[in-house]
């Protein structure tokens, strides 16, 4: 008998052996931890995960970390397709959506924290009453002086009527924006925020809406719109690609040109 087949196997098992000896891609998150019930000073928790045996997005990672070695650990999540805003949070300096946030590879550790500088209910979730709040006071939904022509009947526009919305009707509300932004940290009772100026622009816009004059008035405030200076974190920040800025920048202008 030949010896090549025999040659075969030998290496065959030793490539085999390599293979199983090869180091796991272990990888540490180090997260915010804060409960109400033992309300003791906040910590950054370590937690180890094989990476092979996680999927590839930061919110994969929270929820295997919750589900097999800390259940007590509590966030915010929901579609997992970045559409819902729920997983907003800082991850390693940046806000973001742990649902469309790429594991970093396992060579460093990842922070994981609450969006900045708000209240926190417990461990990444945070009090979003106020920012609510705000998007609410922009009066969020189509507002008519001429009564119907017909019930039921469409408000109709033109397609480059509608063109004027995009890049803001896309907002999901997570909030990455408006806790990025400096003058917001600052004056988060009086200064409206990124979002909800962007909110407010998108029905300033919009052709069907006839109270253009009034919205335009409502937030003509030293401290509703023009806290804003620009630092353009937010656009930064945002994970569906907006520009909150752009959108702040064309509400001043409309005001001048209102004056």
């Amino acid at each position: 008998m030949s010896p090549a087949p025999a040659a075969r196997l030998v290496q065959t098992q030793t490539h085999s052996s390599q293979a199983d000896a090869k180091p796991k891609p272990i990888k540490t998150f180090s997260i915010y931890r804060w409960n109400p019930d033992s309300p003791t000073k906040p910590e950054l928790k370590n937690y180890e995960i094989d990476l092979a045996e996680c999927g590839p997005m930061v919110l994969d990672a929270l929820i295997k970390i919750k589900n097999e070695k800390d259940p007590s650990l509590t966030f915010r999540r929901s579609c997992r397709e970045g559409i819902c805003g729920s997983c907003a949070m800082n991850i390693d300096g940046d806000n973001g959506l742990a649902c469309l946030t790429k594991i970093q590879d396992a060579g460093s550790a990842s922070t994981i924290t609450p969006l900045p500088h708000m209240f926190v209910v417990k461990d990444l979730v945070v009090d979003m009453t106020n920012f609510y709040n705000q998007y609410k006071s922009v009066e969020p939904w189509l507002k008519r002086k001429d009564p119907p022509t017909e019930a039921g009947k469409e408000n109709l526009q033109s397609k480059e009527d509608r063109a004027k919305l995009d890049g803001m009707y896309e907002c999901i509300l997570c909030a990455c924006c408006s806790t990025s932004c400096p003058s917001y940290w600052w004056n988060p009772e009086s200064y409206l925020g990124p979002a909800a100026l962007l909110h407010a622009n998108r029905w300033i816009q919009d052709s069907r809406d006839q109270y253009t004059k009034e919205r335009l008035e409502s937030i003509n405030d030293e401290y509703k719109l023009y806290r804003c200076h620009t630092i353009k974190n937010c656009v930064h920040a945002c994970p569906k690609g907006l520009n909150p800025a752009q959108q702040i920048d064309s509400v001043k202008k409309l005001q001048i040109s209102a004056n």
